[in-house]
């Protein structure tokens, strides 16, 4: 039953009680958590449609729109190269960057040859080659994330997807130069974390990050597939949850009806932030700033049960 015809319920029942003078409070409190619980899951879902839009500007689209002279590089020098994790050298403000992005194809060729933004291994190593890099010439480097996860292939797997995201994990967190993430549609488990370990992490408002997707959480754990949409409420994926959370540093505003009605007004909103963020970060002494963003991520999941 929708919100729409859980309310219509519950002013009938609000009916009934005063011209009955019957006490029907608790079945009238239930039915409040049930609107609740209803609108909880009719949003999430709708934060998920959002990052899922086919419309939704992906990370070259931004790139485009932010950077100067972007100039990609490929391979990771151990096996070969993967499109789905797009990599290279721009201008911000006249700042040289490194950029490195998932990206997930706009046609059905494009996204067959990307993968859809499910990388492999070499991708992950590519991506580290390049922040290590421009870590050698103190560049500040900065993140899109866009991924339902990394690729869960044989030959992935086979050539150590899990030792790929582990290593970025750990030498993300150390290394001495600037790093904003900003996750601009689906933020999916590993796969996003291989590319999203910063100083500043930011999520796009109708971006959702989560450790696993809604469908295969409710294939896992509510053994039943069709109960995605519960799924995405019991995840806490939308930016507003993770906020919340102190799991991200903010939220970037979209345009009404998402970034994929305005593109060019979302893509300015991002440059601000990432401009800000870069002139204040980049004075700051890299050991020090080593050592916040550690902090910052071991703080995550902490409880006071107090």
């Amino acid at each position: 039953m929708n919100t729409d015809a859980l309310q219509k319920k519950l002013i009938e029942l609000a009916g009934l009680a005063e011209e009955t003078g019957i006490d029907i409070s608790t079945e009238m409190d239930k039915l409040e958590n049930k609107i609740q619980e209803a609108t909880q899951t009719e949003s999430a879902w709708k934060s998920v449609e959002l990052a899922r839009h086919p419309d939704r500007p992906y990370s070259l689209d931004y790139i485009n729109r932010i950077f100067d002279n972007f100039t990609e590089l490929h391979g990771d020098r151990y096996y070969g190269d993967d499109p789905a994790i797009v990599g290279g050298l721009g201008f911000l403000d006249g700042i040289p960057v490194t950029i490195i992005a998932n990206q997930k194809g706009r046609s059905l060729q494009e996204r067959v040859e990307r993968n859809g933004g499910m990388a492999n291994p070499e991708g992950y190593r590519k991506a580290l080659r390049l922040a290590k890099q421009a870590e050698k010439f103190r560049r500040p480097i900065i993140t899109f994330v866009d991924t339902v996860g990394a690729y869960p292939g044989l030959g992935a797997e086979e050539r150590g997807i899990g030792e790929s995201i582990a290593r970025n994990l750990r030498d993300f967190s150390q290394l001495k130069t600037p790093i904003v993430c900003i996750i601009i549609g689906e933020g999916g488990s590993g796969g996003a974390l291989g590319i999203c370990v910063g100083d500043k992490v930011y999520m796009l408002e109708n971006a959702i990050y989560s450790v696993i997707s809604p469908e295969g959480c409710a294939s896992i754990l509510l053994r039943d597939s069709s109960r995605a949409k519960d799924a995405a409420a019991m995840l806490r994926i939308a930016s507003s949850d993770l906020m919340a959370f102190n799991v991200i540093n903010g939220i970037i505003n979209e345009p009404s009806g998402g970034a994929h009605t305005n593109p060019d007004a979302c893509a300015a909103t991002i440059k601000e932030i990432l401009v800000r963020d870069i002139a204040d970060l980049l004075p700051h002494n890299m050991e020090v700033l080593v050592r916040y963003r550690n902090q910052k991520i071991r703080t995550i999941g902490h409880w006071n049960e107090n």
